[in-house]
């Protein structure tokens, strides 16, 4: 059989996108002997410019890039690939931003697939939602965000099939949030000042560049509205409670600067909530959908140290799953929650199954 190739367009080489790049390149042979498949990214962008593939051209990706990038609109990639005769086509949104969310319906029009790091699509506006997925149907396409919620974890899969199989889901709780796994998991176990620990978290890499996007819980509150969509529940994002842990004096409202300069101001209120905590408790920051009441929040709580929760470490995310067949005792996934690495390679898992099910179609067909 001959290989099938298929082609990438990705938005966005920062940390995800550049990684994801690399681990293609990595493992190109491996995915031509052992799949049949050859991953190729004949356009890459970032939020301005964009790198169509050239012939000649032997180069880094980078240098690539570097050297011949020019300003681009969504119409100049949809026509390079109807030039070109590309078929198999992949659009990978490795961005944060909202504004590229407004091309994935045209995308979808122009014959491509979609593969999601950014959560933002599937937590807009229901009357969105339904309307991308209308589009999927109409014009048989995948869109797969696997990355939303846990990173490389197979967390929004492993909900989607129980609830297709039938089973009942009665409550997901867990901790969402790599960073604030890593913030809270450290402030239980050292003599540390919570502030200390946030800036660390903020170096290595693992907050947003605005940490105040993921203490105000909105990114957690975002990974709960996606998993309550997917088992078809109607939640808007207003819907849910959010227990920020900004603080009046310290929150979006002050300058980058003024943050930057003030974070000690969270010392204090953090402490005492660590002191007062019943003994051999920790603080985690969890987000929870109890199904059963239509219930949906996001919260600080304290746990016991010897409960699955309590005994997280380092950026592990955690999420239990309740359901009617299992009781009591949930269905539990854990692992690395936040990194470049896990979450271009679930990405790539993306990319793959999405390969596959082109494969699939193109062996029926033929």
């Amino acid at each position: 059989m001959s290989k099938l190739r298929i082609n990438i367009v990705l938005f966005g080489i920062g940390n995800v996108g550049s990684t994801l790049i690399n681990q293609v390149i990595e493992s190109q042979k491996f995915f031509l002997e052992k799949r049949n498949i050859d991953l190729r990214f004949p356009i890459i962008t970032n939020s301005s410019l964009a790198f169509f593939e050239k012939e000649g051209l032997k180069n880094q990706w980078e240098a690539n890039f570097a050297q011949s990038a020019i300003p681009f609109k969504l119409e100049d990639i949809i026509e390079y690939v109807q030039e070109q005769q590309l078929e198999n086509l992949i659009a990978i949104d490795a961005t944060a931003s909202s504004e590229i969310i407004k091309s994935y319906i045209p995308l979808i029009q122009n014959g491509f697939n979609i593969v999601a790091a950014n959560k933002k699509a599937n937590t807009l506006h229901n009357d969105f939602y339904q309307e991308l997925r209308r589009n999927l149907k109409k014009f048989e396409k995948t869109f797969l965000y696997e990355t939303n919620v846990g990173a490389g974890l197979p967390v929004v899969q492993t909900i989607n099939d129980l609830h297709f199989s039938g089973e009942k889901i009665t409550k997901i709780r867990g901790v969402f949030s790599g960073s604030l796994s890593y913030i809270f998991n450290r402030f239980s176990s050292e003599e540390t000042s919570f502030s200390n620990i946030l800036i660390d978290a903020e170096k290595i890499g693992l907050t947003e560049p605005d940490s105040r996007e993921d203490l105000s819980g909105n990114d957690v509150a975002r990974k709960l509205l996606i998993l309550a969509r997917e088992i078809e529940q109607q939640f808007e994002f207003d819907d849910i409670k959010i227990e920020s842990l900004l603080l009046p004096e310290l929150n979006e409202k002050n300058s980058k600067a003024q943050y930057a300069i003030n974070k000690s101001f969270f010392d204090k209120p953090f402490n005492i909530a660590k002191i007062t905590q019943a003994d051999n408790h920790v603080l985690r920051y969890v987000g929870e959908f109890d199904v059963v009441s239509k219930r949906l929040e996001v919260k600080l709580v304290s746990v016991p140290k010897s409960s699955p929760l309590g005994q997280l470490k380092g950026a592990d995310n955690l999420i239990e799953i309740y359901t009617k067949s299992y009781g009591e005792i949930p269905i539990v996934i854990q692992g690395a929650g936040a990194g470049k690495e896990v979450t271009a390679r679930g990405v790539l898992t993306d990319i793959l199954k999405i390969s596959d099910k082109i494969k699939i179609k193109e062996t029926v067909w033929s």
